[in-house]
Formats: C-alpha cells, sequence, structure tokens
C-alpha cells in the first residue's frame, strides 16, 4: 500500500469554491465536476483526495478565468502560466528561471510583486499581493509558494531544501496542512511571505523538454498537491517501514528503531525534533490509506479495517471518526455517487 495516496484538507475546497460564489459563480456545478459532495463543505474536519482537489481548482480556473480564483484585484487569464512555462524550459540554470519568473509575473499582473535576490548563502522569493485582503483564506500565498517552489525542482529535476518559509500572517487554522505543502522551517508574523533556500542550487541546470513540460502542463495542478517523496530523515524512513508492511498490523516502534541501529528512545526524541511522532505518523498514514480504499468500490469497510490492521471494522470505524469527523460508512455514502476513475 503506497503512502503516496494522501489527503487533504476540505479548508481548500472551502475556499475556493467561496471565492467563487462572492462573484456569483454556480459552486454546485465546480463541485460535481470535481466529485465532492456539497455537504462534506459543512465539516471542517472532511479530507478529500489530491485529485478531487485539483479538479476543483481546474474547474475553478475555467469557469472564472482566472488562476489567482478571484483571491486578487483582476485577473490572471487562464493559461497565464503555460505562458510562463515554456519559455522558462530556455533557461539555462534554476537562477535564470527564478528571474524569469519574477520578470514575467511582474510584468503582467498588477495584483502581486514578486522579488528575487540572493547572495553567497541563501536565494529568496518574496511574494507581496497588492490586496491581501481579497485573499481571505490566505489560499493564494500558499499556491504561489508552493507553485514557484515546486516547479523549478521540477524543471531542475531536484528537489529545492527550504531553509526558511515566511509568512506575513498568523499562524493560520490550517497549519496542520503546511508540513505536508512545505518542507522546512516556518515563521508567522513575519514583514513578508516568502521562501529562502541554498544559494549553490542556483547554478543547477533545467533538465526538462517541451515533450515533458506538455505532460506537467496536462496534468496541472495535480502534482502540484501530491506530497513529495522527501521527508526529514527519520519521518521518511519510519514512513518507508509503515509502506512496507502494507497493514500496520503488527510494526512498532521497537521493531523500527530496531532496523535502524537506534533505540525506540532515541527514535522518539529524532522524530519529536522533526515536529512529528511514531503515533502521529501512523495515524496519518492509516487515515490517507483509509480515504482512499473508501473512495474505491470493491472494499468494503470489513475489508478496509483488515488491510489497515484492525482486528475488527468497529475499531477502525471509531479511529476513523475521530480523524474525520464522520463514520467510514458516511463517508463512504457520501462519497459513492461521486466516484473518481
Amino acid at each position: 500500500m503506497s503512502f503516496e495516496n494522501h489527503t487533504v484538507s476540505v479548508h481548500y475546497a472551502r475556499a475556493i469554491t467561496a471565492a467563487a460564489a462572492r462573484r456569483g459563480y454556480d459552486t454546485r456545478a465546480m463541485l460535481r465536476q470535481a466529485a465532492i459532495p456539497e455537504g462534506w463543505l459543512d465539516n471542517p474536519e472532511m479530507r478529500i483526495t489530491p485529485e478531487q482537489l485539483a479538479k476543483l481548482m481546474l474547474e475553478a480556473w475555467i469557469t472564472e478565468d482566472d488562476e489567482f480564483l478571484g483571491m486578487a484585484p483582476g485577473r490572471c487569464r487562464f493559461g497565464v502560466f503555460a505562458l510562463m512555462a515554456r519559455p522558462a524550459l530556455h533557461c539555462k540554470t534554476l537562477q535564470d528561471v527564478y528571474r524569469h519568473i519574477a520578470r514575467f509575473y511582474n510584468l503582467t499582473s498588477e495584483a502581486l510583486e514578486l522579488r528575487f535576490d540572493s547572495d553567497e548563502r541563501l536565494a529568496r522569493l518574496s511574494i507581496r499581493l497588492a490586496e491581501p485582503e481579497q485573499d481571505r483564506h490566505h489560499m493564494l500565498s500558499e499556491l504561489l509558494l508552493l507553485l514557484w517552489h515546486r516547479f523549478p525542482a521540477w524543471l531542475i529535476g531536484k528537489r529545492i531544501p527550504l531553509h526558511q518559509l515566511e509568512f506575513d500572517y498568523p499562524i493560520p487554522p490550517q497549519v496542520r496542512e503546511y508540513r505536508l505543502l512545505f518542507p522546512g522551517p516556518m515563521r508567522f508574523n513575519a514583514h513578508r511571505t516568502a521562501f529562502s533556500f541554498p544559494a549553490e542550487l542556483l547554478a543547477a541546470p533545467v533538465v526538462q523538454t517541451a515533450e515533458t513540460l506538455k505532460e506537467h502542463l496536462r496534468r496541472a495542478p495535480l502534482d502540484w498537491f501530491k506530497r513529495q517523496n522527501y521527508y526529514p530523515t527519520y519521518t521518511r524512513q519510519v514512513l518507508d517501514a509503515l509502506a512496507a508492511n502494507k497493514g500496520f498490523s503488527n510494526l512498532q516502534i521497537d521493531e523500527i528503531a530496531a532496523a535502524m541501529h537506534l533505540s525506540s528512545r532515541t527514535l522518539r526524541r529524532k522524530l519529536t525534533d522533526e515536529g512529528t511522532s511514531f503515533l502521529e505518523i501512523k495515524n496519518l498514514a492509516r487515515c490517507d490509506s483509509a480515504i482512499h480504499l473508501l473512495s474505491q468500490q470493491r472494499y468494503s469497510i470489513g475489508a478496509i479495517a483488515q488491510l489497515l490492521g484492525y482486528s475488527e471494522a468497529a475499531a477502525f470505524s471509531r479511529a476513523f471518526k475521530e480523524w474525520t469527523g464522520v463514520s467510514p460508512q458516511a463517508y463512504k455514502a457520501g462519497s459513492h455517487p461521486f466516484l473518481i476513475s
């Protein structure tokens, strides 16, 4: 069972539809196209798949003809990102890519200002929204940071480790999602919204081609939301061990620690240093896998409980309701008419 079948908070679907509704668009049609039952938006603890979020965002882009989703003054017409991306292929290095991105959006949009700078140690991309009050849920800020971290990393074919992320707003309710979106130290209430990374990466060459870009654009924005294949060292090793165990049933931290040539006490401390715990990782992995399995008709709730290592369906149901706020029966009933192929 792959840990890549992860989920994201319904908060993002609520933010997209709220912005669209303020502009008079039919959000029910968008939700149907994205296979998201309208009632799910009423439960802030609900989680959806990256595929559902990507389809909803694509529907909003097309319907509103606005890649900024109505969260900024004016429109960023649908297709502007692709217009920026194609010349980026001709940049020689990552530094050229970031200079191109900043120059392009500063010329084409008055909704934001991008600033790219670097010194011998760090490179930084900063974002200033012209009317931040329109980005009520901070989703546009998050999306732009995510996009301009992951797309350049894709262009050079390697991850860009983040030195620090800065947000010019207080800690938001959806902060738990940030650990999945932004793998790096974070600071809120900063005087700017920005991310920084080691300047030595600026010399990395662009390796993608016109053909690979065509496929990347075809899949956008799905690939931007999928959990990246890098985590802090010990978190990653625990996730790998859980994924290899399939059902999470008998694998305990003592066994994982022994395989890593550590004591369980040392592993717990290292996970704490990385901002997580064994139980949190195990529950997140189980929750994500459960939601993925519940979206497929061929699995009964009893079968899913067994796959996730529960001795009985009732125990799985209690755990799932604690994770998401709804029972697996309710979740499966709600998602069944809107399955994604």
